[in-house]
Protein backbone atom coordinates (compact mmCIF):
# COMPACT_ATOMS: atom_id res chain seq x y z
CA UNK A 1 0.00 0.00 0.00
CA UNK A 2 0.98 3.16 -0.78
CA UNK A 3 2.10 5.46 2.05
CA UNK A 4 -0.41 8.86 2.71
CA UNK A 5 2.42 11.11 1.53
CA UNK A 6 2.57 9.06 -1.92
CA UNK A 7 -1.21 8.93 -2.11
CA UNK A 8 -1.76 12.82 -1.06
CA UNK A 9 0.62 13.32 -4.52
CA UNK A 10 -0.91 11.03 -6.77
CA UNK A 11 -4.83 12.39 -6.12
CA UNK A 12 -3.65 16.27 -5.70
CA UNK A 13 -1.77 16.00 -9.47
CA UNK A 14 -4.56 14.00 -10.64
CA UNK A 15 -7.24 16.56 -9.50
CA UNK A 16 -5.40 19.44 -11.36
CA UNK A 17 -5.32 17.02 -14.48
CA UNK A 18 -2.05 16.01 -14.37
CA UNK A 19 -0.98 12.51 -15.57
CA UNK A 20 0.18 10.85 -12.70
CA UNK A 21 3.05 7.69 -12.05
CA UNK A 22 3.45 6.05 -8.31
CA UNK A 23 7.01 6.15 -7.00
CA UNK A 24 8.92 2.94 -5.61
CA UNK A 25 6.81 0.65 -2.88
CA UNK A 26 8.38 0.57 0.60
CA UNK A 27 8.33 -3.27 0.03
CA UNK A 28 10.50 -3.44 -2.63
CA UNK A 29 8.08 -3.66 -5.63
CA UNK A 30 9.96 -2.18 -9.02
CA UNK A 31 8.85 1.24 -9.91
CA UNK A 32 6.02 1.09 -12.00
CA UNK A 33 7.22 4.29 -14.07
CA UNK A 34 10.19 4.82 -14.04
CA UNK A 35 12.34 7.77 -14.49
CA UNK A 36 9.41 9.45 -12.48
CA UNK A 37 11.06 12.94 -12.54
CA UNK A 38 11.68 13.20 -16.07
CA UNK A 39 8.16 11.96 -16.95
CA UNK A 40 6.72 14.55 -14.68
CA UNK A 41 8.62 17.23 -17.03
CA UNK A 42 7.48 15.64 -19.91
CA UNK A 43 3.97 15.88 -18.67
CA UNK A 44 4.32 19.60 -18.11
CA UNK A 45 5.53 20.04 -21.27
CA UNK A 46 2.87 18.16 -22.84
CA UNK A 47 -0.36 20.13 -20.84
CA UNK A 48 1.66 23.36 -21.47
CA UNK A 49 1.46 22.87 -25.04
CA UNK A 50 -1.11 20.48 -26.29
CA UNK A 51 0.10 20.35 -30.27
CA UNK A 52 3.89 18.59 -28.99
CA UNK A 53 3.96 15.36 -30.72
CA UNK A 54 4.60 12.31 -28.74
CA UNK A 55 7.70 10.11 -28.72
CA UNK A 56 6.28 7.09 -27.74
CA UNK A 57 3.02 5.28 -28.91
CA UNK A 58 1.19 2.97 -26.54
CA UNK A 59 -0.91 0.72 -29.20
CA UNK A 60 1.89 -1.68 -30.27
CA UNK A 61 2.88 -2.32 -26.72
CA UNK A 62 -0.63 -3.45 -25.84
CA UNK A 63 -1.25 -5.12 -28.72
CA UNK A 64 2.15 -6.96 -28.18
CA UNK A 65 0.47 -7.96 -24.71
CA UNK A 66 -2.67 -9.38 -25.89
CA UNK A 67 -1.14 -11.89 -28.98
CA UNK A 68 1.16 -13.09 -26.25
CA UNK A 69 -2.19 -14.17 -24.46
CA UNK A 70 -4.12 -15.03 -27.09
CA UNK A 71 -1.50 -17.36 -29.19
CA UNK A 72 -0.20 -18.80 -25.52
CA UNK A 73 -4.03 -19.31 -24.91
CA UNK A 74 -4.56 -21.57 -28.20
CA UNK A 75 -1.17 -23.16 -27.85
CA UNK A 76 -2.24 -24.82 -24.24
CA UNK A 77 -5.71 -25.50 -26.21
CA UNK A 78 -3.98 -27.32 -28.72
CA UNK A 79 -1.63 -29.69 -26.61
CA UNK A 80 -4.84 -29.99 -24.06
CA UNK A 81 -6.95 -31.57 -26.89
CA UNK A 82 -4.34 -33.37 -28.41
CA UNK A 83 -3.25 -35.11 -24.89
CA UNK A 84 -6.67 -35.71 -23.51
CA UNK A 85 -7.65 -37.83 -26.98
CA UNK A 86 -4.00 -39.46 -26.60
CA UNK A 87 -4.92 -40.13 -22.85
CA UNK A 88 -8.52 -41.55 -23.40
CA UNK A 89 -7.90 -43.43 -26.65
CA UNK A 90 -5.13 -44.77 -27.11
CA UNK A 91 -3.37 -45.10 -23.53
CA UNK A 92 -6.57 -46.21 -21.83
CA UNK A 93 -8.50 -47.60 -24.04
CA UNK A 94 -5.33 -49.15 -26.40
CA UNK A 95 -6.62 -47.82 -29.80
CA UNK A 96 -4.97 -46.87 -32.46
CA UNK A 97 -4.55 -42.96 -33.96
CA UNK A 98 -5.22 -42.46 -37.68
CA UNK A 99 -3.63 -39.61 -39.66
CA UNK A 100 -6.87 -37.34 -38.94
CA UNK A 101 -5.37 -37.05 -35.75
CA UNK A 102 -3.11 -34.65 -36.83
CA UNK A 103 -6.13 -32.30 -37.19
CA UNK A 104 -7.49 -32.46 -33.24
CA UNK A 105 -4.99 -29.37 -32.40
CA UNK A 106 -6.19 -26.87 -35.28
CA UNK A 107 -9.94 -28.13 -34.74
CA UNK A 108 -9.89 -27.06 -30.82
CA UNK A 109 -8.51 -24.14 -31.26
CA UNK A 110 -11.18 -22.68 -34.02
CA UNK A 111 -14.03 -24.23 -31.85
CA UNK A 112 -12.02 -22.32 -28.78
CA UNK A 113 -11.84 -18.87 -31.20
CA UNK A 114 -16.15 -19.23 -32.30
CA UNK A 115 -16.66 -19.54 -28.66
CA UNK A 116 -14.52 -16.14 -27.67
CA UNK A 117 -12.43 -17.74 -25.70
CA UNK A 118 -9.28 -16.22 -26.75
CA UNK A 119 -10.62 -12.48 -26.51
CA UNK A 120 -11.73 -12.32 -22.63
CA UNK A 121 -8.34 -11.61 -21.43
CA UNK A 122 -8.28 -8.59 -23.03
CA UNK A 123 -11.15 -7.18 -21.74
CA UNK A 124 -10.04 -7.74 -17.82
CA UNK A 125 -7.73 -6.76 -15.58
CA UNK A 126 -7.80 -10.39 -13.31
CA UNK A 127 -7.08 -12.84 -16.26
CA UNK A 128 -8.61 -16.01 -14.13
CA UNK A 129 -9.35 -19.64 -15.72
CA UNK A 130 -11.82 -20.04 -13.19
CA UNK A 131 -13.88 -17.58 -14.14
CA UNK A 132 -14.22 -18.72 -17.57
CA UNK A 133 -14.71 -22.56 -16.55
CA UNK A 134 -18.52 -22.85 -17.54
CA UNK A 135 -17.07 -21.79 -20.84
CA UNK A 136 -14.03 -24.01 -20.89
CA UNK A 137 -17.33 -27.11 -19.90
CA UNK A 138 -18.96 -26.03 -22.86
CA UNK A 139 -15.92 -26.26 -25.11
CA UNK A 140 -15.14 -29.82 -23.61
CA UNK A 141 -18.45 -30.92 -24.21
CA UNK A 142 -19.14 -29.72 -27.84
CA UNK A 143 -15.47 -30.63 -29.03
CA UNK A 144 -16.08 -34.24 -27.24
CA UNK A 145 -18.73 -34.67 -28.80
CA UNK A 146 -18.03 -33.74 -32.10
CA UNK A 147 -14.35 -35.49 -31.63
CA UNK A 148 -16.41 -38.82 -31.15
CA UNK A 149 -18.69 -38.26 -33.89
CA UNK A 150 -15.54 -38.45 -36.27
CA UNK A 151 -13.81 -40.75 -34.30
CA UNK A 152 -13.84 -43.50 -37.22
CA UNK A 153 -11.90 -40.96 -39.20
CA UNK A 154 -9.40 -40.31 -36.26
CA UNK A 155 -9.31 -43.85 -34.30
CA UNK A 156 -8.25 -47.34 -35.38
CA UNK A 157 -11.14 -49.48 -33.93
CA UNK A 158 -14.48 -48.65 -32.83
CA UNK A 159 -13.99 -47.31 -28.75
CA UNK A 160 -17.42 -47.75 -26.58
CA UNK A 161 -19.16 -44.71 -24.83
CA UNK A 162 -17.06 -45.14 -21.78
CA UNK A 163 -14.20 -43.84 -23.44
CA UNK A 164 -16.38 -41.10 -24.67
CA UNK A 165 -16.79 -39.77 -20.70
CA UNK A 166 -13.34 -40.31 -20.37
CA UNK A 167 -12.20 -38.52 -23.12
CA UNK A 168 -14.84 -35.45 -22.00
CA UNK A 169 -13.48 -35.71 -18.56
CA UNK A 170 -9.66 -35.55 -19.73
CA UNK A 171 -10.55 -32.58 -21.78
CA UNK A 172 -12.11 -30.62 -18.60
CA UNK A 173 -9.12 -31.62 -16.27
CA UNK A 174 -6.50 -30.27 -19.29
CA UNK A 175 -8.03 -27.42 -20.77
CA UNK A 176 -8.22 -25.84 -17.06
CA UNK A 177 -4.92 -27.16 -16.37
CA UNK A 178 -3.22 -25.51 -19.94
CA UNK A 179 -5.17 -22.06 -19.61
CA UNK A 180 -3.79 -21.80 -15.56
CA UNK A 181 -0.05 -22.33 -16.74
CA UNK A 182 -0.50 -20.37 -19.84
CA UNK A 183 -1.89 -17.14 -18.34
CA UNK A 184 1.00 -17.76 -15.41
CA UNK A 185 3.77 -18.40 -18.68
CA UNK A 186 1.87 -15.29 -20.25
CA UNK A 187 2.10 -13.00 -17.25
CA UNK A 188 6.08 -14.11 -16.21
CA UNK A 189 7.03 -12.84 -20.02
CA UNK A 190 5.08 -9.56 -20.07
CA UNK A 191 5.28 -6.29 -17.80
CA UNK A 192 2.22 -5.85 -15.50
CA UNK A 193 -0.70 -4.59 -16.61
CA UNK A 194 -0.87 -0.48 -16.15
CA UNK A 195 -3.84 0.97 -15.39
CA UNK A 196 -5.00 4.54 -16.55
CA UNK A 197 -7.69 5.97 -14.06
CA UNK A 198 -10.32 8.31 -15.39
CA UNK A 199 -12.54 9.32 -12.77
CA UNK A 200 -13.33 11.32 -9.45
CA UNK A 201 -10.54 11.34 -6.65
CA UNK A 202 -12.81 9.29 -4.52
CA UNK A 203 -13.06 6.39 -6.89
CA UNK A 204 -8.81 6.97 -7.33
CA UNK A 205 -8.47 6.06 -4.11
CA UNK A 206 -10.12 2.67 -4.06
CA UNK A 207 -8.65 1.65 -7.07
CA UNK A 208 -5.33 2.72 -6.23
CA UNK A 209 -5.89 0.36 -2.68
CA UNK A 210 -7.41 -2.53 -4.97
CA UNK A 211 -4.30 -2.22 -7.41
CA UNK A 212 -1.88 -2.74 -4.88
CA UNK A 213 -3.02 -5.90 -4.19
CA UNK A 214 -2.46 -7.32 -7.65
CA UNK A 215 0.78 -9.04 -8.88
CA UNK A 216 0.41 -8.53 -12.40
CA UNK A 217 -1.58 -4.76 -13.00
CA UNK A 218 -0.41 -1.62 -11.68
CA UNK A 219 -1.85 2.18 -11.29
CA UNK A 220 0.04 4.35 -13.84
CA UNK A 221 -1.89 7.54 -13.48
CA UNK A 222 -5.00 9.29 -13.31
CA UNK A 223 -7.33 12.60 -14.49
CA UNK A 224 -10.66 13.53 -13.64
CA UNK A 225 -13.41 12.67 -16.09
CA UNK A 226 -13.91 16.73 -16.36
CA UNK A 227 -10.83 17.34 -17.58
CA UNK A 228 -11.20 14.46 -20.77
CA UNK A 229 -14.23 15.99 -21.81
CA UNK A 230 -12.87 19.43 -22.00
CA UNK A 231 -10.12 18.24 -23.73
CA UNK A 232 -10.22 14.58 -25.40
CA UNK A 233 -6.73 14.32 -27.00
CA UNK A 234 -5.21 14.61 -23.55
CA UNK A 235 -6.35 11.32 -22.66
CA UNK A 236 -4.22 9.39 -25.08
CA UNK A 237 -1.10 11.92 -24.68
CA UNK A 238 -1.46 10.88 -20.85
CA UNK A 239 -1.15 7.18 -21.78
CA UNK A 240 1.65 7.16 -23.90
CA UNK A 241 3.37 9.97 -21.51
CA UNK A 242 2.93 6.82 -18.32
CA UNK A 243 3.14 3.97 -20.75
CA UNK A 244 -0.35 2.91 -20.05
CA UNK A 245 -2.11 -0.55 -21.10
CA UNK A 246 -5.74 0.06 -20.01
CA UNK A 247 -8.09 3.03 -19.25
CA UNK A 248 -10.52 2.41 -16.60
CA UNK A 249 -13.41 4.76 -16.71
CA UNK A 250 -15.65 6.07 -13.29
CA UNK A 251 -18.62 7.92 -14.82
CA UNK A 252 -19.09 11.36 -13.68
CA UNK A 253 -22.41 12.14 -11.83
CA UNK A 254 -22.60 15.48 -13.05
CA UNK A 255 -21.98 14.55 -16.71
CA UNK A 256 -25.10 13.38 -18.99
CA UNK A 257 -25.01 9.91 -20.68
CA UNK A 258 -23.45 11.95 -24.21
CA UNK A 259 -20.53 13.06 -22.56
CA UNK A 260 -19.79 9.71 -21.31
CA UNK A 261 -20.38 8.19 -24.61
CA UNK A 262 -17.68 10.69 -25.74
CA UNK A 263 -14.99 9.75 -22.98
CA UNK A 264 -15.43 5.90 -23.78
CA UNK A 265 -15.26 6.70 -27.72
CA UNK A 266 -12.09 8.62 -26.95
CA UNK A 267 -10.50 5.97 -25.09
CA UNK A 268 -11.87 3.13 -27.50
CA UNK A 269 -10.52 5.32 -30.09
CA UNK A 270 -6.88 5.25 -27.98
CA UNK A 271 -5.97 1.52 -29.21
CA UNK A 272 -5.94 0.66 -25.47
CA UNK A 273 -7.81 -1.86 -23.46
CA UNK A 274 -10.97 -0.36 -21.51
CA UNK A 275 -12.96 -1.11 -18.44
CA UNK A 276 -15.94 0.68 -17.07
CA UNK A 277 -17.12 0.83 -14.09
CA UNK A 278 -20.76 -1.19 -13.94
CA UNK A 279 -22.73 2.45 -14.28
CA UNK A 280 -21.18 3.28 -17.53
CA UNK A 281 -22.34 -0.17 -18.90
CA UNK A 282 -25.10 1.97 -21.48
CA UNK A 283 -22.71 4.28 -23.75
CA UNK A 284 -21.50 0.93 -25.22
CA UNK A 285 -23.39 -1.84 -25.39
CA UNK A 286 -23.73 -5.47 -23.89
CA UNK A 287 -20.49 -7.59 -24.85
CA UNK A 288 -18.55 -6.73 -21.92
CA UNK A 289 -16.78 -8.80 -19.68
CA UNK A 290 -17.31 -8.65 -15.74
CA UNK A 291 -14.31 -8.33 -13.69
CA UNK A 292 -13.80 -8.64 -10.47
CA UNK A 293 -10.71 -6.61 -8.36
CA UNK A 294 -10.60 -7.13 -4.93
CA UNK A 295 -14.24 -6.97 -4.44
CA UNK A 296 -14.53 -3.77 -6.99
CA UNK A 297 -16.78 -4.90 -10.11
CA UNK A 298 -14.95 -3.17 -13.27
CA UNK A 299 -16.61 -4.43 -16.94
CA UNK A 300 -14.06 -5.05 -19.36
CA UNK A 301 -15.00 -2.62 -22.84
CA UNK A 302 -13.83 -4.70 -26.34
CA UNK A 303 -11.67 -2.69 -28.07
CA UNK A 304 -13.11 -1.39 -31.22
CA UNK A 305 -12.77 -2.92 -34.25
CA UNK A 306 -12.30 -6.84 -34.91
CA UNK A 307 -8.87 -9.03 -34.67
CA UNK A 308 -7.54 -10.61 -37.38
CA UNK A 309 -8.79 -13.94 -36.73
CA UNK A 310 -12.43 -12.47 -35.97
CA UNK A 311 -11.90 -10.43 -39.69
CA UNK A 312 -11.25 -14.16 -41.41
CA UNK A 313 -13.96 -15.78 -39.79
CA UNK A 314 -16.41 -13.20 -41.20
CA UNK A 315 -15.12 -13.18 -44.28
CA UNK A 316 -15.26 -17.15 -44.38
CA UNK A 317 -18.70 -16.82 -43.42
CA UNK A 318 -19.61 -13.85 -45.75
CA UNK A 319 -18.33 -16.42 -48.53
CA UNK A 320 -19.91 -19.62 -47.98
CA UNK A 321 -23.62 -17.53 -47.22
CA UNK A 322 -23.28 -15.40 -50.80
CA UNK A 323 -22.19 -18.75 -52.63
CA UNK A 324 -25.14 -20.85 -51.39
CA UNK A 325 -27.25 -17.99 -51.58
CA UNK A 326 -26.52 -17.08 -55.00
CA UNK A 327 -27.36 -21.00 -56.16
CA UNK A 328 -30.64 -20.74 -54.70
CA UNK A 329 -31.32 -17.10 -55.87
CA UNK A 330 -30.44 -18.14 -59.44
CA UNK A 331 -33.85 -18.67 -60.43
CA UNK A 332 -35.69 -15.83 -59.23
CA UNK A 333 -32.82 -13.26 -60.60
CA UNK A 334 -33.60 -14.44 -63.46
CA UNK A 335 -37.51 -14.17 -63.19
CA UNK A 336 -36.85 -10.80 -61.64
CA UNK A 337 -34.82 -9.79 -64.57
CA UNK A 338 -37.32 -10.44 -67.33
CA UNK A 339 -40.17 -8.97 -65.61
CA UNK A 340 -38.21 -5.79 -64.87
CA UNK A 341 -37.23 -5.30 -69.15
CA UNK A 342 -40.63 -6.33 -69.92
CA UNK A 343 -42.11 -3.64 -67.38
CA UNK A 344 -40.19 -0.30 -67.99
CA UNK A 345 -36.97 0.26 -70.40
CA UNK A 346 -33.48 0.42 -68.48
CA UNK A 347 -31.12 -1.86 -67.36
CA UNK A 348 -32.12 -4.82 -65.04
CA UNK A 349 -29.27 -4.06 -62.42
CA UNK A 350 -29.52 -0.48 -60.76
CA UNK A 351 -26.00 0.59 -60.02
CA UNK A 352 -25.38 3.68 -57.08
CA UNK A 353 -22.44 4.72 -55.20
CA UNK A 354 -21.78 4.18 -51.71
CA UNK A 355 -19.13 4.59 -48.87
CA UNK A 356 -17.69 1.42 -47.77
CA UNK A 357 -14.86 -0.04 -45.09
CA UNK A 358 -12.53 2.92 -44.13
CA UNK A 359 -14.51 5.31 -46.54
CA UNK A 360 -14.02 3.74 -49.63
CA UNK A 361 -16.43 4.41 -52.31
CA UNK A 362 -17.75 1.01 -54.03
CA UNK A 363 -20.57 0.59 -56.85
CA UNK A 364 -23.80 -1.43 -54.80
CA UNK A 365 -25.89 -3.33 -57.26
CA UNK A 366 -29.14 -3.74 -56.49
CA UNK A 367 -32.60 -4.84 -58.96
CA UNK A 368 -33.93 -1.88 -60.48
CA UNK A 369 -37.58 -1.42 -59.03
CA UNK A 370 -37.88 2.85 -60.41
CA UNK A 371 -38.23 4.18 -63.52
CA UNK A 372 -34.95 4.72 -65.32
CA UNK A 373 -34.62 8.46 -64.20
CA UNK A 374 -35.69 8.13 -61.00
CA UNK A 375 -32.83 10.56 -59.53
CA UNK A 376 -33.66 12.96 -61.95
CA UNK A 377 -36.86 13.07 -60.23
CA UNK A 378 -35.50 13.21 -56.62
CA UNK A 379 -35.62 16.71 -56.67
CA UNK A 380 -38.96 17.90 -56.97
CA UNK A 381 -40.04 15.22 -54.24
CA UNK A 382 -37.64 16.67 -51.37
CA UNK A 383 -40.51 17.93 -49.76
CA UNK A 384 -42.53 14.57 -49.67
CA UNK A 385 -39.22 13.13 -47.65
CA UNK A 386 -40.41 11.21 -44.51
CA UNK A 387 -37.01 10.23 -42.81
CA UNK A 388 -34.54 12.27 -40.76
CA UNK A 389 -31.07 12.53 -42.73
CA UNK A 390 -32.25 10.01 -45.41
CA UNK A 391 -34.45 9.70 -48.35
CA UNK A 392 -37.40 7.25 -47.73
CA UNK A 393 -41.04 7.88 -48.85
CA UNK A 394 -43.52 4.99 -48.55
CA UNK A 395 -45.93 5.55 -51.16
CA UNK A 396 -42.90 6.87 -54.11
CA UNK A 397 -44.30 7.73 -57.37
CA UNK A 398 -40.90 6.38 -59.26
CA UNK A 399 -41.22 3.00 -58.25
CA UNK A 400 -42.54 0.15 -60.60
CA UNK A 401 -45.14 -2.04 -60.24
CA UNK A 402 -42.78 -4.95 -60.07
CA UNK A 403 -40.47 -3.06 -58.21
CA UNK A 404 -42.81 -2.17 -55.10
CA UNK A 405 -42.89 -6.37 -55.09
CA UNK A 406 -39.41 -6.55 -55.16
CA UNK A 407 -39.32 -4.39 -52.41
CA UNK A 408 -41.56 -5.37 -49.98
CA UNK A 409 -40.00 -9.47 -50.17
CA UNK A 410 -36.22 -7.45 -50.26
CA UNK A 411 -35.83 -9.88 -53.49
CA UNK A 412 -34.28 -6.32 -54.85
CA UNK A 413 -31.16 -6.53 -52.33
CA UNK A 414 -30.42 -9.91 -54.11
CA UNK A 415 -27.60 -8.86 -56.67
CA UNK A 416 -25.93 -7.74 -53.67
CA UNK A 417 -24.34 -10.91 -52.97
CA UNK A 418 -22.14 -10.36 -55.39
CA UNK A 419 -20.96 -7.54 -53.96
CA UNK A 420 -20.52 -9.64 -50.75
CA UNK A 421 -18.59 -11.88 -53.41
CA UNK A 422 -16.53 -9.24 -54.40
CA UNK A 423 -15.77 -8.31 -50.84
CA UNK A 424 -17.53 -4.31 -50.98
CA UNK A 425 -20.07 -5.79 -48.84
CA UNK A 426 -20.76 -8.24 -45.65
CA UNK A 427 -24.06 -10.42 -45.47
CA UNK A 428 -23.97 -8.34 -41.65
CA UNK A 429 -22.77 -4.89 -41.04
CA UNK A 430 -23.58 -0.91 -40.78
CA UNK A 431 -25.82 0.38 -43.53
CA UNK A 432 -23.92 1.24 -46.52
CA UNK A 433 -24.58 5.47 -47.37
CA UNK A 434 -24.84 7.31 -50.25
CA UNK A 435 -21.96 9.80 -50.64
CA UNK A 436 -24.39 13.42 -49.40
CA UNK A 437 -26.10 10.64 -46.33
CA UNK A 438 -21.85 10.08 -45.41
CA UNK A 439 -21.14 13.56 -45.31
CA UNK A 440 -23.37 13.84 -42.51
CA UNK A 441 -21.67 11.57 -40.30
CA UNK A 442 -18.88 13.19 -38.23
CA UNK A 443 -16.99 12.54 -35.26
CA UNK A 444 -16.20 9.14 -33.32
CA UNK A 445 -19.78 7.94 -35.71
CA UNK A 446 -17.12 7.45 -38.68
CA UNK A 447 -15.76 4.93 -37.22
CA UNK A 448 -18.42 3.10 -37.78
CA UNK A 449 -17.06 2.16 -41.19
CA UNK A 450 -14.12 0.14 -39.62
CA UNK A 451 -16.34 -2.71 -40.74
CA UNK A 452 -17.28 -3.49 -44.02
CA UNK A 453 -21.22 -2.79 -44.49
CA UNK A 454 -23.76 -5.56 -44.97
CA UNK A 455 -26.73 -6.21 -46.85
CA UNK A 456 -28.29 -6.08 -43.62
CA UNK A 457 -27.84 -5.18 -39.86
CA UNK A 458 -29.53 -4.11 -36.95
CA UNK A 459 -30.60 -0.99 -38.68
CA UNK A 460 -32.68 -3.11 -40.89
CA UNK A 461 -34.48 -5.33 -38.30
CA UNK A 462 -35.92 -2.00 -36.97
CA UNK A 463 -36.79 -0.30 -39.35
CA UNK A 464 -34.53 1.12 -41.62
CA UNK A 465 -36.59 4.18 -42.72
CA UNK A 466 -38.22 4.83 -39.23
CA UNK A 467 -34.81 5.41 -37.70
CA UNK A 468 -33.02 8.71 -38.11
CA UNK A 469 -29.08 8.86 -39.57
CA UNK A 470 -27.72 10.23 -36.11
CA UNK A 471 -29.19 6.99 -34.24
CA UNK A 472 -28.39 4.88 -37.26
CA UNK A 473 -25.02 5.64 -37.10
CA UNK A 474 -24.76 4.78 -33.31
CA UNK A 475 -26.39 1.76 -33.54
CA UNK A 476 -23.73 0.95 -36.30
CA UNK A 477 -21.16 1.69 -34.03
CA UNK A 478 -22.33 -0.04 -31.43
CA UNK A 479 -22.44 -3.35 -33.72
CA UNK A 480 -18.92 -2.76 -34.60
CA UNK A 481 -17.58 -2.45 -31.35
CA UNK A 482 -19.95 -5.74 -30.01
CA UNK A 483 -19.45 -7.82 -33.24
CA UNK A 484 -19.40 -11.95 -32.70
CA UNK A 485 -20.53 -14.33 -35.53
CA UNK A 486 -23.40 -15.33 -33.46
CA UNK A 487 -24.57 -11.86 -33.07
CA UNK A 488 -24.49 -11.49 -37.33
CA UNK A 489 -26.16 -14.64 -37.00
CA UNK A 490 -28.86 -13.73 -35.38
CA UNK A 491 -29.44 -10.57 -37.09
CA UNK A 492 -29.86 -12.34 -40.02
CA UNK A 493 -32.73 -14.75 -38.44
CA UNK A 494 -34.03 -11.06 -37.80
CA UNK A 495 -33.89 -10.15 -41.01
CA UNK A 496 -36.02 -13.25 -42.32
CA UNK A 497 -38.64 -12.61 -39.78
CA UNK A 498 -38.44 -8.84 -40.21
CA UNK A 499 -39.14 -9.54 -44.36
CA UNK A 500 -41.95 -12.58 -43.73
CA UNK A 501 -43.94 -9.84 -41.38
CA UNK A 502 -43.59 -7.05 -44.42
CA UNK A 503 -43.01 -4.65 -42.68
CA UNK A 504 -40.04 -2.59 -45.41
CA UNK A 505 -41.16 -0.07 -47.22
Amino acid sequence: MANENTEHTLFSIAAEAQPVALPRHAGGRREPFPRFGAAQRRAAEVVADPALPLETDVVPDVASRERLYRRTLALADAVAAAGAAVLAIAVLGGFGLTPGFLLIAPAIVLVAKTQGLYDRDELVIHKSTLSEFPRLLNLATLFALLLWLARHYVVVGNPGTAYLLALWLLLIATLTASRASARTLAARFSAPERCLLVGSPIVQRRLAAKLDGQQHAELAGALTFEQVVRDPHCLRRTAALVGAHRVVLAHSEHSDAEETMDVVRCAMASGLSVSLLPNSIGAVGSSVAFDDLGGMPLLGVPRFGLSRSSRTIKRSFDLIGAGISLIFAAPVLAVAAVAIKRESPGPVLFRQTRVGREGQHFTMLKLRTMVDDAERMKADLLERNEANGLFKIEDDPRITRVGRLLRKTSLDELPQLFNVLHGDMSLVGPRPLVLDEDKRVTGYDRRRLHLTPGMTGRWQTLGSARIPLSEMVKIDYLYVANWSLWADLKIMLETVAFVVRRRGL
